[in-house]
């Protein structure tokens, strides 16, 4: 499936292996449209991108824009800090940015004990182990999402309950509301075919991306493409195929208040 645009690719500015140019060159050769820079948030304590980094980081993109002919926007990968829905993209931050995406992600910067229990060990212990997680950790995991977009003009939910347990209804149900996409992550399987379903069956609207950690996986959707022959979804409930660009919530913002 050939993307209009890949919102979701990450660089050396954290733990992705190609450069801005790199990445950007890929998704010309490969005829994407443009493509997004989204690097792990500021309170991603081994590999997030760091604020002495942003001009340089705004710079490539241009550079890369001029080079390329395609528009190469400067995005991140916020992190999920706490159940209030707190991010690691403050407002002071917006300027310099032109896509918002957020997941949950370990090894973060969190709020409080409290968030960091339920968070990062809470989940990532039911994950290993593979142990039903308890109504308290789903409760919790589904309001941190809920509060993040009813709080934050977040663009995507990247890998919606990887390594992480929620509602994923209710969460698809506040990406619907506030004009929050929900990725289809073509990097690693984040949803069951089920969730899948349940999630479509809301009426939220999707893109698809790759989540690309190397040059070579920019723009690929293979994993994606495999759970579509699996679990029907309308291809105009995609924003980011046939020709067709997301409208994204971030920008709109930006453009009401700053």
């Amino acid at each position: 499936m050939l993307l209009t645009g890949d919102y979701h690719t990450h660089t050396v500015y954290s733990h992705g292996k190609g450069t801005v140019m790199e990445n950007a060159l890929r998704a010309k050769e490969i005829g994407l449209q443009e493509i997004a820079i989204t690097d792990h948030g500021f309170e991603q304590l081994a590999f997030g991108l760091r604020h002495r980094e942003i001009p340089q980081l705004i710079k490539d993109c241009r550079e890369a824009s001029e080079r390329t002919g395609i528009p190469v926007y400067v995005g991140t990968e916020a992190n999920l800090c706490d159940e209030k829905g707190r991010t690691d993209l403050t407002e002071k931050d917006y300027k310099d940015f032109d896509i918002y995406l957020m997941g949950i992600h370990r090894f973060v910067k969190f709020s409080s004990f409290y968030d960091f229990w339920y968070m990062l060990m809470l989940n990532s212990t039911h994950t290993t182990l593979h142990i039903k997680p308890s109504k308290s950790l789903i409760r919790y995991n589904t309001n941190a999402y809920i509060n993040a977009i009813k709080n934050n003009p977040i663009d995507v939910i990247t890998h919606l309950n990887y390594q992480s347990f929620c509602d994923v209804t209710e969460v698809a149900k506040a990406a619907r509301d506030y004009g929050t996409y929900i990725e289809l992550n073509s990097k690693k399987v984040h949803l069951s075919d089920e969730e899948v379903a349940a999630v479509r069956d809301t009426g939220v609207r999707f893109i698809i991306d790759s989540d690309a950690h190397s040059v070579d996986r920019v723009g690929d959707t293979s994993l994606v493409d495999e759970l579509l022959k699996r679990v029907e979804i309308p291809r105009e409930q995609i924003d980011n195929i046939d020709g067709r660009k997301p409208n994204f919530r971030f920008r709109a913002y930006k453009e009401r208040n700053l």
